[in-house]
């Protein structure tokens, strides 16, 4: 992974889904570039790790989909940090595994409580510093799933759906006012994501993409970093494809 020294200098970023995998990743790599962080998790344990280890400046240990905690940790990581620049969407959850007519209701809402209410919330709560600052780089992970849709995944498959149609009229909306917004739709990659998964649905996965290989979180985080850059300065309410070939618009 190469290291662009200073990137990221003066620049303060609030990374959900921070305690592991593709968040933990961004975030260590906010902080080697110069940057602070505030790591935003539900696993209050694995979080404390991770922010000593990454250098975090700040962590809240809460559920995204609950709007006031949302509201009370922004207060709380803006205090800590001085300002936030970036906001990085990393939190999710796959859902069961399982055919339309059986998916359990409970974990087709608790998909969307997470998946899309929690980035709207994020979004709703951190904006209005953005837009104060006259500047802003917000990044909302969605998924190749979002674009393509997986059998058997359909909550997750909707709500990745409604990510990027999101990010899309955020985008436009914040146009011309220092603040950028965009979606990533990463493929299948190497994360603790996937032990929620069966095998078999990762197999699955895996024969989709034409390069016939999963990813590797280190290649989202350089996508996801350069979103959340200075130099990404003219793309918003759109995507970036890290699919392996996948994606086919």
């Amino acid at each position: 992974m190469s290291i662009y020294a200073g990137r990221f200098a003066g620049r303060a970023a609030i990374v959900t889904g921070g305690a592991s995998g593709l968040g933990c990743e961004v975030a260590q790599r906010i902080v080697a570039e110069g940057g602070t962080v505030a790591l935003w998790d539900v696993d209050g344990e694995k979080l404390a790790t991770t922010a000593s280890q990454v250098g975090a400046s700040h962590w809240e240990a809460f559920d995204i989909a609950d709007q006031a905690a949302v509201e009370r940790a922004t207060a709380a990581s803006l205090a800590a940090l001085g300002k936030v620049d970036i906001l990085i969407c990393s939190a999710g959850i796959t859902g069961a595994t399982a055919s339309v007519q059986d998916y359990p209701l409970d974990s087709w809402q608790r998909v969307v409580e997470i998946n899309l209410n929690g980035v709207f919330y994020c979004c709703r709560s951190v904006v209005p510093h953005l837009l104060a600052n006259g500047y802003g780089r917000i990044v909302n992970v969605a998924s190749v799933a979002g674009k393509e849709g997986n059998p058997n995944a359909s909550a997750y498959s909707a709500t990745k759906a409604g990510v990027i149609g999101f990010t899309k009229s955020l985008g436009k909306e914040l146009a011309g006012k220092g603040v950028i917004a965009n979606a990533i739709t990463p493929a299948t990659f190497e994360s603790p994501i996937l032990a929620q998964l069966p095998q078999s649905q990762v197999d699955y996965m895996r024969s989709k993409i034409p390069m016939g290989r999963l990813g590797e979180v280190s290649e989202t985080t350089a996508m996801v970093c350069f979103m959340a850059s200075e130099e990404c300065s003219f793309t918003t309410a759109s995507t970036f494809d890290t699919s392996g070939g996948r994606t086919t618009y």
